[in-house]
């Protein structure tokens, strides 16, 4: 999402978003009362607390909907039960909070309504707008201000995400990026050299296509044509590569059907339609397994999925993207840990305790690297536990590690996205299944996206 990414990460359930519980969640999230923002005392442990009147030694229970399943879900409760032995007055209830990650947002906007929402969730970032405007997020602003947090070893994108209007509404939870994972096995069996750093999309198609074999059941590349926000961020790059943009300046306006909008989508139309070089996913959660199983040559991928891959043992290697005239840009999706607020002191304390002890250096490292995520913060990369993590998930650590940097454009995170990437997810999802034309799919998708914007 597995928890994706915006299906991104380790657990990665890639987002599915139906439009009427996007439209629902959207509605509810606009019933939530005005935001009591309560102080609470931040994580590393030295850092001071805004709180005032608050016992320490008060029992508190926090519920933690962590977004992830199997491996990832067992390391998470692992730290909870961890903190809990340091912490003998917190209980922490922590559980995936629903059968996807894509699915907590729905239960999220539920719970506030039904007074039901956890202290703790796992939130896309493309959700934390909304769930920022909602009024029901602790504001950590004070806290992440105090040098002791180290906020500034957080990406500045991942920061950015946290933040709404001047609200700091939860702590980055995993920093991602897009590159080309293939598997070495199809490249061998089809006589195809491996992918560069210096490819072009037409390397990749010309590959993609060489590789494909109906008879074997054997697809060059592998797509999701599900709609969801996975459809949509595996476009994005390729339109920034062309010269294009998601909005205009002010933000009010979709400008993705701009002719490099059409162009980055022509490239994927020929491939799925032309060639017939792609499998296209329509669930988002088969495309990764078939590249593993050496059905699929290769897919634009994340550092996610490195654990299943060592896990599964499987011969692979990872570059950055495919390139347009030199530009080999990529979408970074940053997810967030979101705190919510319950006008309770002693529990909004003790849910920002909790969270920048989570997300410090020492407890990071055995979380995202212990999962193959890249690390949260910039003080990490010179740590023994890095350096082991680049060992231990190479190929492919080092080189989305270093990819971070071709992470130059921000995904949008304003209010009325949910729904634009629904519309650019249908869109590209139609065109790679023959049904329209890159340019109306891609005209239509604008003029409705517009339309949410305002």
């Amino acid at each position: 999402m597995t928890t994706q990414r915006p299906a991104s990460m380790p657990t990665y359930t890639s987002p599915k978003f139906n439009r009427t519980a996007v439209i629902a969640s959207a509605a509810v999230l606009a019933l939530g009362l005005a935001a009591c923002s309560s102080g609470g005392s931040a994580t590393p442990s030295d850092a001071p607390s805004t709180a005032t009147s608050v016992d320490a030694n008060a029992p508190v229970s926090l519920t933690w909907w962590t977004g992830q399943t199997a491996d990832a879900e067992k390391l998470l409760e692992g730290l909870a039960a961890e903190y809990m032995k340091d912490h003998p007055n917190v209980t922490i209830k922590a559980s995936p909070g629903a059968p996807t990650t894509d699915d907590l947002k729905q239960k999220i906007a539920a719970g506030f309504v039904g007074g039901d929402y956890p202290d703790i969730s796992y939130a896309f970032g493309s959700w934390a707008t909304e769930l920022g405007m909602s009024g029901h997020t602790l504001d950590l602003a004070d806290r992440v201000a105090d040098p002791a947090v180290a906020w500034t070893e957080f990406p500045e994108a991942a920061r950015k995400t946290a933040t709404v209007q001047d609200r700091v509404i939860g702590v980055p939870a995993l920093v991602d990026n897009l590159g080309l994972i293939y598997n070495k096995k199809v490249f061998d069996d089809a006589g195809v050299s491996y992918p560069t750093n210096d490819w072009t999309w037409d390397d990749y198609r010309a590959a993609a296509k060489k590789m494909t074999d109906p008879a074997k059941g054997v697809f060059g590349s592998g797509f999701s044509v599900s709609g969801s926000e996975d459809t949509t961020w595996h476009f994005w790059p390729l339109l920034w590569q062309n010269g294009g943009s998601v909005l205009s300046e002010d933000g009010s306006t979709a400008t993705f059907n701009s002719d490099a909008g059409v162009k980055g989508l022509e490239t994927l139309r020929a491939m799925a339609v032309d060639d017939k070089s792609m499998y296209l996913d329509q669930t988002d959660e088969k495309y990764g397994p078939l590249l593993y199983d050496g059905k699929v040559g290769m897919i634009i991928g994340g550092p996610w999925q490195l654990y299943d891959l060592k896990t599964r043992k499987v011969d692979f290697g990872v570059t950055i993207l495919p390139g347009t005239n030199g530009d080999h840009q990529t979408v970074s999706g940053p997810d967030v840990w979101v705190a919510f607020d319950h006008n309770d002191a002693a529990r909004s304390k003790a849910t920002e305790d909790f969270l920048l002890w989570l997300t410090s250096a020492q407890v990071d490292e055995r979380w995202n690297l212990a999962y193959g995520n890249l690390p949260l913060r910039s003080s990490e990369s010179t740590s023994p536990a890095f350096q082991k993590w680049v060992t231990e998930y190479a190929p492919g650590a080092q080189t989305f590690f270093d990819n971070l940097q071709n992470a130059k454009t921000p995904r949008p995170t304003i209010e009325g996205y949910t729904e634009l990437s629904q519309y650019v997810g249908q869109a590209v999802a139609k065109v790679l299944q023959g049904q329209a034309t890159s340019k109306d799919a891609l005209d239509d998708a604008a003029t409705k996206s517009t339309d949410a914007l305002r």
